[in-house]
């Protein structure tokens, strides 16, 4: 069975196409497979296939997530997995 094939043409910031190209690349894809991937889950998911907000995060959580990125870098930051969090919370 042949399918049709049909082309769609739009424009978008060459700097964002750039890092698309790129982010797609590392994922083992180019362009059009990542395209065709977001439109069959969205017509999969009857929408698009994440969520589309206007919030940002405020002062506080930049602040929060900017010393995570920076604790996370910094290997003499002590660091415990969930077992050992909850024997320390222990009296």
């Amino acid at each position: 069975m042949t399918t049709k094939v049909s082309s769609v043409s739009f424009r978008i910031d060459a700097g964002i196409k750039d890092q698309a190209d790129r982010l797609f690349a590392e994922l083992g894809l180019n362009m059009t497979t990542a395209f065709n991937i977001f439109l069959r889950q969205s017509i999969r998911e009857g929408g698009l296939p994440f969520a589309v907000t206007t919030s940002i995060p405020n002062d506080t959580t930049v602040a929060a997530m900017l010393e995570a990125k920076g604790m996370l870098s910094n290997p003499s930051i002590q660091r415990f997995n969930v077992e050992d969090a909850l024997v320390e919370l222990k009296p």
